[in-house]
């Protein structure tokens, strides 16, 4: 190599290290941004008030956007879980109402605590179900998880024949009082929900980096097959994913029933929409292998803020959906222009090093 040759490389390569350090911190930057835009404006945008509601929407989406990314990391996709929040929702309001009609003249009734946890079991189900048609029966993500969208959406409208279950303040009698707490309760002046979504989010985090089965869901979706071929039990893997994000999805139906203190089974609608432009936005790869929990919670304050800056600033939802499909797609475009200057950069590397 002449020393003309390799000074342009060494340029080329200092100049696509840059760009993509800065591809790398997009998330950061977009951010920063329509903080800033926002800030500007829309009035009161950056009142405690607002930032402590915007708080808890952007608490909702992170909850899905968690169990995505890992769904997404081993390449597969999750449409579902918007329903699994609408089907969680109902399943929860029906037993505070109405407890659990054993058709033998018995009518059993949990308390609050138990409610919880059958909700959070059957958001567990579905996603079990999803991981048994795609491990088992082969299923492609995408097929598999629309049709659980369909069918818990069925399900969930079936539960109250498409009405609301109003009015949970439950019944002291039956212990099913104090619902309220997870969804408008507040500890140390931020909502409970966001308390709970920081213990969720740092023990996601924890096994995405420290655990053995962190590494084998990146591994997965870096290459199936080699991961297969050393070992690990892929079909395990995906399994464990899809449980992980129904019961991310179960939460988000506690938490919103809760706030509401009523249950709707259309509730949820194009959640998973949001989910994935969150997790896309934060640095998760569609072609799997590649993401973040923390990238994945900033993604999520982007949009977020995005949707309340937007109602802020009065702009009509049609106008809102267009912006945010901009936005998944601008994310994806950036993803794969990543992985090209990724493996630019390291062919430069390698040449230079030769």
């Amino acid at each position: 190599m002449t020393a003309a040759q390799d000074i342009s490389s060494r340029r080329a390569a200092g100049s696509g290290s840059l760009a993509l350090n800065l591809m790398k911190l997009r998330t950061f930057i977009a951010l920063f941004a329509v903080l800033i835009f926002f800030a500007i404006a829309a009035p009161n945008f950056l009142s405690t008030a607002n930032l402590i509601l915007m708080s808890k929407h952007v608490a909702l989406n992170a909850f899905l956007a968690m169990g995505m990314t890992f769904v997404i990391v081993t390449g597969g996709i999750d449409l579902s879980v918007g329903s699994i929040v609408g089907l969680c929702g109902m399943v929860a309001g029906g037993l505070i109402l109405n407890g659990l009609d054993l058709r033998i003249g018995y009518t059993v009734f949990f308390n609050v605590y138990e409610i919880i946890l059958i909700t959070l079991v059957v958001g567990i189900g579905v996603g079990a179900i999803n991981g048994l048609l795609i491990t088992r029966l082969n299923v492609a993500p995408f097929i598999a998880t629309l049709g659980t969208l369909y069918v818990a959406r069925g399900l969930a409208l079936l539960s109250s024949d498409g009405g609301t279950f109003p009015n949970l303040v439950g019944n002291p009698q039956f212990g099913t009082t104090g619902y309220a707490v997870l969804g408008s309760g507040r500890l140390l002046g931020l909502p409970v929900s966001i308390w709970v979504l920081a213990v969720l989010a740092l023990a996601a985090a924890y096994l995405a980096r420290c655990t053995p089965l962190g590494r084998h869901i990146f591994a997965v979706g870096g290459n199936e097959r080699a991961a297969g071929l050393s070992g690990i039990r892929v079909s395990r893997v995906k399994m464990f994913v899809y449980m992980f994000s129904g019961f991310c999805a179960a939460i988000v139906g506690l938490v919103i029933s809760s706030e509401l203190m009523a249950s709707h089974p259309a509730t949820g609608e194009s959640f998973e929409l949001n989910a994935i432009a969150a997790a896309v936005l934060g640095g998760t790869s569609m072609s799997g292998g590649r993401g973040t929990i923390g990238g994945t919670i900033i993604g999520s304050f982007v949009i977020g803020i995005l949707s309340d800056g937007l109602v802020m600033m009065g702009v009509s939802e049609f106008w809102q959906m267009v912006i945010k499909g901009l936005v998944i797609i601008v994310a994806v475009v950036v993803d794969q222009a990543q992985r090209r200057l990724q493996q630019r950069v390291a062919l430069l590397q390698m040449a230079k090093a030769a």
